[in-house]
């Protein structure tokens, strides 16, 4: 970035910097993770030093890393992740080329096979060479490689004034060692070794002159680690491949899992399931959904409590893991340059050089001003769907400052507002976090302090779950308290907030008390935690599905009318899947179920466009017959929140909801998913027991039963 004053990369720098080295026709991105590394790479396998890499740490330790084969690129047949996120695949062919020896060998006659892993900060790969032409060839197979060690931030566009030492590589007969020492005074390295010694090694890159006989295959192995390996071959490869499924097949088994009439949507939920299984690294304090892949891949607070919603239902071990970490990070001093201050719940956190030098804030960060409530507001809702009381008292300590926090932030406005402590932070601390996506109608950007619509719904969730905990702890004082701080709150968003003329809640209000009538997704998040009266709740949904809002590929984040809509920016009309999928569960809990079916519908059809995963955001032009969804270019791919927006909508439609204190399911109005006739889910945990809940269309009905072997064992209760 340019200016560090944003979370998310500016995507003006971003689209420059890609478009300056990136092939001109497009080639999709293919990311591995494991851990706190991440690989990205394009669809030959290729790291050509972009925005792509092998990073680990929040340090990109691979900048390139591309095959040729007889001295030219190769030509793309298909590549593929394995449906669990573990194995990437590429299939290539030969462009027309020459032997060692100078015979003529024609396009089409060595299939080349790349595949890739990574597990335990290593990267590993398989090449293999098959011969389909009927001469013996020996083949020069070459492997150009380079380690920048540049920060993430500088991947991402920031300029840095001073950098540490690069060292000259080091090689042996069959590795080499690349090392970088940061002026933080770590050393990063990165040993590349091979299952053969090259015939020719240098710093840069790797020849082998490969035999290759008529109707024959090589394989050659290569890893990527921290120091040199043992010699790479086939068993340490098999061996690896066969830890990181088995360590990703567990991740996919925790939580309930779903099982429908629908093939293809059955491929959409499996994908979206391994998505967030990919992401999710398991911590010492539990399992974290990482925001995203490439820029994000890490600990943020704001999207690993929206991931945890979103999967609450299904697998609420993920919203116990989320909440143990940021309470074991919960700020306890006050800070300018973090933006910190006591009860403070984290942003984000970072690992890399320029974060440990403190050149920017983001080593631990607490710039958001809606990660707070958030937090309280997924404990309140984790003790809802589980019952467990034991986790929310060793809890209670950090819930009532983070409280405390809330209430001192809104005390001189009634609003809890942000505006950034130092230069160096965010300039907008809410979910939109662009330096433009805060405006007013004619275009003005506000000044600050700034409270933003949705966060006070954040607010009044947090105070009312909270006064429902203190009850169950006998704390009525404090319930008391809490009750009336969450009715002033509503009360005064209805008075300050709402719009006659607009019949819509303001953006948000500015310092100096006035709103900005701009209407925007987020008034769809009020929906979702229950705060506005049904007439005006009525007001807002018709409008978020109308054509303002809704391109008939889901919600865009601000109404074509508004001054800055732009269906190509980063938030100013382009389509989140986890804003969509929070508006819908808004209006389902103000009875849209119907809309909110056409709603998943369209969801769906779009993750079918983006070969079943849902990008962080796309672009939010208008559906038209026959077209596709247009892609946003620099968008994380996967993304938690995205990946778990399938499951949001999903209960949104189902209408379930658990009580977890009654340990009882509660069903409501249930509808199933266009072209969908069956909807199961199994293993679904209540309380100390699972069971398998079905939901079938019958006539123009849908009912919903458990299985019979579980008749009896847990309460269903279904209202239509």
């Amino acid at each position: 970035m340019t200016q560090l004053d944003e979370r998310k990369l500016d995507p003006a720098v971003a689209l420059a910097s890609l478009d300056a080295t990136a092939p001109r026709e497009p080639h999709r991105l293919f990311a591995l993770k494991q851990g706190d590394c991440f690989a990205v790479a394009d669809a030959y396998g290729d790291i050509r030093g972009a925005g792509d890499g092998f990073f680990r740490d929040d340090t990109r330790v691979l900048s390139e890393f591309r095959l040729t084969v007889g001295g030219r690129q190769t030509s793309l047949l298909g590549a593929s992740l394995s449906q669990d996120n573990v194995l990437f695949t590429s299939n290539l062919t030969n462009l027309p080329m020459q032997s060692v020896r100078g015979r003529d060998i024609p396009q089409g006659a060595i299939h080349i096979e790349r595949v890739r892993l990574l597990w335990q900060d290593r990267l590993f790969e398989r090449i293999t060479l098959s011969n389909y032409s009927q001469e013996h060839s020996t083949i020069r197979v070459s492997l150009h490689f380079a380690a920048d060690f540049r920060d993430m931030f500088e991947v991402r566009g920031s300029t840095r004034l001073k950098r540490g030492m690069a060292h000259a590589a080091e090689t042996d007969a069959t590795s080499v060692l690349l090392r970088y020492d940061g002026l933080d005074g770590l050393a990063r390295m990165s040993a590349i070794s091979f299952s053969q010694a090259p015939d020719h090694l240098a710093a840069d890159h790797a020849d082998f002159l490969i035999a290759v006989t008529r109707r024959s295959s090589k394989v050659l192995y290569v890893e990527v680690g921290p120091e040199v390996a043992e010699t790479p071959n086939r068993d340490r490869y098999r061996a690896a491949a066969a830890r990181a499924r088995f360590g990703m097949r567990a991740k996919r088994r925790h939580g309930a899992t779903v099982h429908s009439s629908g093939r293809v949507f059955n491929d959409w939920v499996a994908r979206a399931r391994a998505d967030v299984a990919l992401l999710t690294t398991e911590l010492t304090t539990g399992p974290y959904p990482y925001a995203g892949i490439p820029w994000f891949s890490t600990a943020f607070g704001r999207d690993g409590v929206i991931s945890a919603l979103q999967m609450l239902w299904l697998n609420p071990g993920l919203a116990r893991g989320v909440l143990a970490f940021l309470a074991q990070h919960q700020a306890t001093e006050t800070s300018p340059f973090s933006d910190s201050q006591p009860g403070k719940i984290m942003h984000e956190t970072r690992k890399g050089e320029m974060a440990a030098l403190r050149e920017l804030p983001f080593g631990r960060y607490y710039g958001g001003v809606d990660t707070t409530p958030l937090y309280i507001h997924l404990a309140c809702a984790y003790a809802d769907r589980t019952g467990d009381m034991a986790f929310v008292d060793s809890l209670w300590p950090s819930l009532c400052a983070a409280a405390e926090w809330t209430e001192d932030a809104s005390r001189p406005t009634g609003f809890v507002t942000y505006q950034r402590a130092a230069a160096s932070g965010l300039t907008n601390q809410g979910w939109k976090d662009s330096i433009d996506s805060v405006f007013h109608a004619d275009g003005r950007i506000p000044k600050g302090p700034i409270a933003l619509v949705e966060v006070q719904g954040y607010v009044f969730a947090a105070f009312r779950g909270l006064a429902a905990l203190a009850r169950r702890r006998g704390e009525d004082d404090r319930a008391d308290h809490w009750d009336s701080r969450a009715e002033a709150m509503r009360t005064s968003v209805e008075r300050h907030f709402w719009l006659d003329d607009l019949g819509f809640y303001a953006l948000a209000i500015d310092g100096a008390g006035e709103p900005c009538k701009v209407r925007t997704s987020n008034v769809g998040h009020l929906l979702y935690v229950g705060l506005p009266e049904p007439m005006r709740a009525q007001m807002v949904a018709d409008q978020l599905l109308s054509a303002s809002f809704h391109s008939g590929w889901g919600l865009r984040t601000l109404a074509d009318d508004a001054v800055f809509f732009n269906p190509m920016s980063y938030h100013n009309g382009s389509i989140w899947p986890h804003d969509t999928a929070m508006c819908g569960a808004g209006l389902a809990r103000f009875g849209e179920r119907e809309s909110v079916v056409r709603l998943m519908s369209s969801t769906f059809e779009s993750a079918v466009h983006f070969n079943m995963r849902l990008p962080e955001l796309f672009c939010g032009f208008t559906r038209a017959p026959g077209e596709a969804p247009i892609a946003y270019p620099v968008a994380c791919l996967p993304q938690a929140w995205s990946a778990g927006s399938a499951f949001m909508l999903m209960q949104a439609c189902l209408g379930l909801e658990i009580d977890g204190w009654k340990g009882e399911i509660h069903v409501t109005r249930p509808r199933l998913p266009i072209g969908i006739d069956m909807l199961t889910l199994r293993h679904l945990g209540v309380g100390a027991r699972a069971v398998d809940l079905t939901f079938q269309r019958v006539g123009d009905r849908v009912v919903a039963y458990l299985a019979d072997r579980h008749e009896g064992l847990v309460p269903l209760i279904v209202r239509t």
